[in-house]
């Protein structure tokens, strides 16, 4: 159970750091509480996900959910609503896209797994 949640946080935390430092964000501070929000956001997401519902509605909502969870957080780093909420969209979003991507072609390269 722990590598089911490991992966999705350890590939979600390398992907939104690359994604704000594309955006030329460089402060550290900022970078590192990327780290933690996703550690507050990404497991309990996951944990619903797999053991409460896996529908595409609850995936939905909560990444809305996280979203909102970590504007909040960066605007409490940045102090720029704008800024915060460009960060939380573009990460959360490039990040589930790219999850799904993996996914799909796990999926479909079934000899990967073995």
């Amino acid at each position: 159970m722990i590598m089911t949640l490991a992966w999705p946080l350890v590939g979600t935390i390398v992907i939104e750091l690359g994604v704000l430092l594309m955006l030329g964000e460089t402060r550290r501070r900022v970078l590192w509480s990327s780290v933690v929000v996703n550690m507050l956001t990404n497991v309990p997401l996951n944990l619903y996900l797999q053991h409460v519902d896996d529908s595409w509605t609850a995936l939905c909502v909560g990444e809305v959910l996280v979203v909102v969870v970590e504007a909040v957080w960066y605007w409490c780093f940045v102090r720029e609503v704008q800024r915060a909420l460009v960060y939380s969209i573009l990460c959360n979003a490039i990040s589930m896209l790219l999850g799904m991507l993996f996914l799909i072609v796990l999926a479909s390269c079934p000899y990967i797994l073995s």
